[in-house]
């Protein structure tokens, strides 16, 4: 059976049809063919309990946000104010460039919104400071994937729901690893700076710091709002969502005034159509996990490949080069989709904690984004930026080695993404 069904997902690929439709067939062809005694709707029926969670009402909510946020001035703001703080370091427009596709992930939970609301403006600024178009390019996109990882993370919220773990959890064990990317990538940025001898830009007085923090104090609540909340116990992930909506809402149309209200009905077409097709996805993911854990192939492929008895570590880097492979030619809420049903019963029956195989899953995403042949993020910077894939991908390796060895840290310190989560909950 598990022959047949990547045998049919592959020929469907090379024929070129979008992912759903592969899985879906193959979810189809194995039940049919596997299973003709069992009734054909339980296939609608697991595809309608795939997208029920209540979890799952954050995905509009913050997509919403961050549609909202990205057409504002607050990716502006966030640039201005570290740039204030930074940008008179060496590499400290780099630096900056880092610390604002942080700041603005924590409010979009968004790679490609954040390439194209921090990269936009920087991009020009680094070029005209002296710095290589292939690194400038390669850092916005790598940059952009701490969006994965800090909270709000839709990558965390679909492992959340197939994996039955906390999102809160999950949430909260995103911020460490997070920002130990921030720190790697500012490191190698002031090495690089260093090294091509790119001129330190003007020191900026504390008149001005404190004019960018005052300019920025309101942007810089969506963090507070959405990690605080979830840390205080005071909200839910899906409450933190609809706040989030709120709060960027009044932030964007009522106090900037950069997003008109004609144009909330545009926004709201756009987060529908991304949501429709995430939830098709999730939808035909569970319909695809319910047939595979029917059939008991994760048990079956678990035996063939000799993980049954294997330790923590060797375990949790299978999951690592499996979720990074995939997510390398797969977009990677897919990836999840189809691995994750498959490795969380050795993962549970391991003992190993599956909020930080849920933090490690995402970190391949992140990485996966920003990695040919198909990340995601790439053909947003050729889009956003104009310049050829080739052009585009020629400066990623570094931060990708720098990504590979934040997950090899990840494995051997787990405490990095674990301890918020234990502080919080337990």
């Amino acid at each position: 059976m598990a022959l047949t069904i990547i045998l049919v997902m592959l020929v469907l690929l090379l024929l070129g049809y979008p992912m759903i439709v592969p899985m879906l067939v193959a979810t189809f062809v194995g039940f049919f063919v596997y299973f003709p005694m069992l009734k054909s709707d339980i296939i609608v029926q697991q595809m309608i309990s795939g997208i029920s969670p209540v979890a799952l009402i954050t995905v509009p909510m913050f997509i919403l946000a961050a549609d909202i946020v990205t057409r504002g001035h607050t990716a502006n703001r966030l640039l201005d104010l570290a740039m204030t703080f930074f940008g008179h370091v060496k590499g400290g427009l780099a630096v900056t460039t880092a610390v604002a596709c942080t700041l603005f992930g924590a409010i979009s939970g968004s790679t490609q919104a954040t390439v194209v609301a921090i990269g936009g403006p920087i991009r020009p600024r680094m070029l005209q400071a002296g710095y290589d178009d292939r690194f400038t390019t390669a850092l916005i996109i790598n940059a952009s994937d701490i969006a994965f990882l800090i909270p709000p993370s839709i990558g965390m919220i679909v492992f959340g729901i197939v994996g039955k773990v906390s999102i809160g959890e999950l949430f909260l064990a995103g911020i460490g690893p997070g920002l130990l990317i921030l720190v790697l990538f500012s490191a190698y940025s002031v090495w690089y700076a260093w090294h091509n001898k790119i001129p330190l830009a003007p020191r900026i007085g504390w008149a001005d710091r404190f004019r960018a923090s005052r300019k920025a104090v309101l942007a810089l609540m969506f963090p507070v709002l959405i990690i605080g909340g979830l840390y205080a116990g005071y909200f839910s992930p899906t409450e933190v969502a609809a706040i989030a909506v709120l709060y960027a809402f009044i932030l964007e149309v009522c106090i900037y005034r950069a997003v008109k209200l004609k144009d909330i009905p545009r926004i709201a077409y756009s987060t529908g159509l991304i949501t429709g097709i995430v939830f098709v996805l999730v939808g035909t993911g569970a319909a695809f996990s319910w047939l595979i854990s029917f059939a008991q192939l994760p048990q079956q492929l678990i035996a063939a490949i000799g993980l049954a008895d294997a330790g923590p570590y060797t375990i949790l880097f299978v999951i690592s080069l499996s979720f990074f492979i995939g997510c390398m030619f797969v977009d990677p809420i897919v990836v999840t989709l189809i691995l994750t049903p498959i490795f969380m019963p050795l993962v549970n029956a391991a003992g190993i904690d599956p909020v930080l195989v849920g933090t490690l899953v995402t970190l391949q995403m992140a990485i996966g984004s920003c990695t040919p042949p198909f990340g995601c993020d790439i053909f947003t910077a050729c889009a956003i930026f104009r310049k050829p894939y080739l052009e585009v991908i020629a400066g990623t390796p570094p931060f990708i080695i720098i990504l590979l060895f934040a997950t090899l840290l990840l494995v051997l310190v787990p405490d990095i993404a674990l301890l918020l989560p234990r502080l919080a909950f337990h």
